[in-house]
């Protein structure tokens, strides 16, 4: 019985002894992996947390989706790109057929001169090759998103078989975090839509991030959490070092499970409790595999606004 047909039967049932409770669903595997810095080996982690969630990429298409917004020698605002670097390599190790790279950041315009600067060129093999500006991709419509009656949105994203959200472990000043749902973000256009994407801000952000993620849904992420940013995120923060990476196919229960290594409870996450309806979010509904959460929460600094975030 799905959800809501059971939640439709109401309190006549319930009343009549007939109700029944809704059955288990099936568990979102989440990988939880320590990684103690960027000059480390990244790769094998990496394929191992793949291999631990069954993720097959063989004759695949490929998309990684890092995070970068702008850049700063002082803090640690993007994905590193020795992450990105070392999921291109896991990728084609696994007999994907075309390992690509795209960013529509929301924040600086000459995304090419923003990715020189966050050392992307010099880490990642023929970046230039591989990298589109989805901020200036051509587009197709979406029907449907949210209180817009469509979306345009980069054919390089719609053409893939599979959108890597390869996110940052951060805290948001407007949403409370930003992770691999967030990071969908960056798929829409500015150059149609704004900087910082002003139109998915007035549609309401929360709703913005479940429509994307509702219309992406050939999706795994790959949280980088070796060093994220507390305060006063996503730009102005201060970097924190959690040493994780974690991994998974299930956005919502890979983003739940990051609030949790954060000390923020997922409940209290405006589009997580939205995306319930697309993916797991409940402790009890995800599969930890690696290292447990407990062994790695590493409590995230939290602005005055959001400090109601923190679980008992």
């Amino acid at each position: 019985m799905m959800r809501r047909t059971f939640l439709g039967m109401g309190a006549t049932a319930l009343a009549t002894g007939c109700g029944r409770t809704r059955p288990p669903r099936t568990k979102s595997a989440v990988v939880i992996l320590k990684a103690a810095s960027y000059s480390a080996d990244l790769l094998d982690p990496i394929l191992r947390g793949i291999a631990q969630c069954g993720l097959d990429v063989k004759g695949k298409r490929v998309l990684l989706k890092p995070n970068f917004v702008e850049f700063s020698a002082s803090t640690c605002i993007n994905t590193s790109p020795a992450v990105v670097a070392a999921a291109v390599e896991a990728f084609e190790k696994l007999g994907a057929a075309q390992v690509l790279i795209g960013e529509g950041p929301g924040h600086r315009r000459d995304t090419y001169a923003l990715a020189e600067e966050a050392g992307y060129w010099s880490a990642v093999p023929r970046f230039e090759d591989r990298f589109t500006d989805l901020n200036r991709d051509d587009v197709s419509p979406v029907e449907h998103f949210g209180g817009l009656p469509r979306i345009y949105l980069p054919n390089t994203a719609l053409g893939a078989d599979l959108v890597v959200s390869v996110a940052k472990m951060k805290t948001h000043h407007w949403a409370g975090v930003t992770l691999s749902m967030k990071n969908l973000f960056g798929l829409v256009p500015g150059s149609i839509y704004g900087w910082p994407k002003n139109t998915l801000h007035l549609n309401n952000i929360d709703r913005s991030v479940f429509e994307l993620n509702r219309i992406f849904r050939k999706t795994f992420a790959i949280v980088d959490g070796i060093v994220g940013m507390e305060g006063d995120g996503p730009i102005l923060g201060r970097p924190k070092a959690a040493g994780v990476l974690v991994l998974g196919a299930d956005l919502a229960a890979v983003d739940a499970t990051c609030c949790r290594v954060m000390g923020i409870a997922p409940s209290l996450i405006g589009y997580l409790r939205l995306a319930a309806e697309l993916g797991n979010t409940e402790a009890a509904d995800i599969e930890q595999r690696g290292e447990k959460i407990e062994s790695v929460r590493s409590d995230f600094a939290l602005i005055r606004k959001f400090s109601h975030l923190r679980p008992l």
